[in-house]
């Protein structure tokens, strides 16, 4: 029995909320505690991270001690505040007499601290409902950057396929008027693309038929690029061994696939003006640069190549992208795949200040039910 898409999806994703957490460690995401201190400055590390993030103000040792539970002296709080500021891993702003955390307090607090929260009910039926549909690609992919943004009212942002790696499923010639064909080329995701092909003889439907069962049985399962490279191999190659039927479907072919090897990378984003809401990035001079960012697109996309060849969510916060627009922001992203190819990359920008408990596993079970549903549809 077939699966419907969306039953199929709701039970991966009731799968894949068990085992988020576990995903995520085995990507040091979270890992064992850091043994730079004791467990009892991890704990106020911990809290004050966790106390910034939802208030959105300095921490001062009054406030780290009510809210960390411990039963020590304010003075010890002090002492140890003081420690993991000589680390580097809070600092006082201005003149304030509380702390926030460094770059490197985020990060040790990402990879050794953080405890995840899975998605809710209502967030995961956004989910599922904005991934069933598989009818377009680019539509599903748009729908996917859309959701993260609402769930995150941050960005959110996917990038789209890389062509070449894309491979062919099934080509057709249909025949029209005036010696004119449609070329319809079916690849691997989903996406179907026709091509009209002014040929200057007529061909029948029983002539076409047979040149797509020859292209069918040469250049199925290979990826774009690949189908590319093999047109011009067979033609270079071995024109004086072809007979006229597979000349003419070599010939055919070159024509519909002659705008497939310029494509390019690209990606999609969402909610970028949900970002205005933030303090630490809602200056006029930082909304200018990280706008340009998303306009000029190259630096972001070359961080995220980085994520497609690794596994899980991975982080770039604050300047650990290197480049200045992003000195404030986080960036929370994860590959998606077909048939154990990465495909693409999927993720959310927000500030750095942003609830990583909850962006983390919506980012990775998105990622997880995008590449669900992309497999279960081929």
């Amino acid at each position: 029995m077939i699966l419907s898409t969306h039953y199929y999806l709701e039970t991966q994703a009731l799968t894949l909320m068990l085992c988020t957490s576990i995903a995520i460690k085995k990507n040091d995401i979270i890992v064992s505690k850091s043994r730079q201190f004791d467990e009892r400055t991890g704990q106020l590390m911990k809290v004050l991270v966790e106390t910034y993030i939802s208030e959105g103000i300095p921490v001062g040792s009054k406030s780290l001690l009510e809210h960390s539970g411990l039963k020590v002296s304010s003075a010890t709080i002090r002492n140890i505040m003081s420690d993991l500021e000589k680390m580097g891993l809070i600092h006082a702003p201005h003149t304030s007499a509380g702390r926030v955390p460094t770059v490197k307090g985020y990060r040790i607090f990402v990879d050794s601290l953080l405890s995840v929260r899975q998605p809710d009910q209502l967030l995961l039926n956004e989910l599922i409902t904005n991934i069933k549909d598989k009818d377009e690609q680019n539509k599903i992919l748009e729908n996917v950057s859309e959701t993260l943004s609402d769930m995150t009212k941050m960005a959110g942002l996917v990038v789209l396929p890389k062509k070449e790696l894309i491979a062919l499923t099934q080509i057709e010639f249909i025949p029209l008027s005036n010696n004119r064909i449609l070329a319809v080329l079916v690849q691997s995701d989903n996406e179907i693309q026709n091509r009209i092909i002014q040929l200057e003889h007529n061909y029948s439907a029983a002539e076409l038929q047979q040149m797509s069962n020859y292209l069918n049985s040469v250049l199925i399962g290979k990826s774009i690029k690949e189908v590319c490279q093999t047109l011009l191999k067979k033609m270079d190659n071995t024109r004086q061994k072809m007979d006229n039927m597979m000349r003419r479907a070599i010939h055919m072919a070159t024509y519909a696939f002659a705008e497939n090897d310029t494509a390019h990378d690209d990606f999609m984003i969402s909610g970028e003006t949900n970002l205005m809401q933030y303090d630490d990035i809602a200056s006029m001079d930082k909304m200018r640069q990280l706008f340009e960012a998303f306009h000029e697109k190259q630096h972001i996309l070359s961080l995220l190549n980085h994520v497609s060849d690794a596994d899980g969510v991975q982080l770039f916060i604050g300047d650990e992208s290197a480049y200045e627009p992003l000195d404030n922001c986080t960036i929370v992203a994860a590959p998606y795949q077909i048939e154990g190819q990465t495909m693409g990359v999927l993720g959310v920008i927000g500030p750095t200040r942003m609830a990583y408990d909850k962006v983390i596993p919506i980012v990775d079970l998105t990622a997880k039910l995008l590449t669900s549903a992309l497999n279960h549809e081929n």
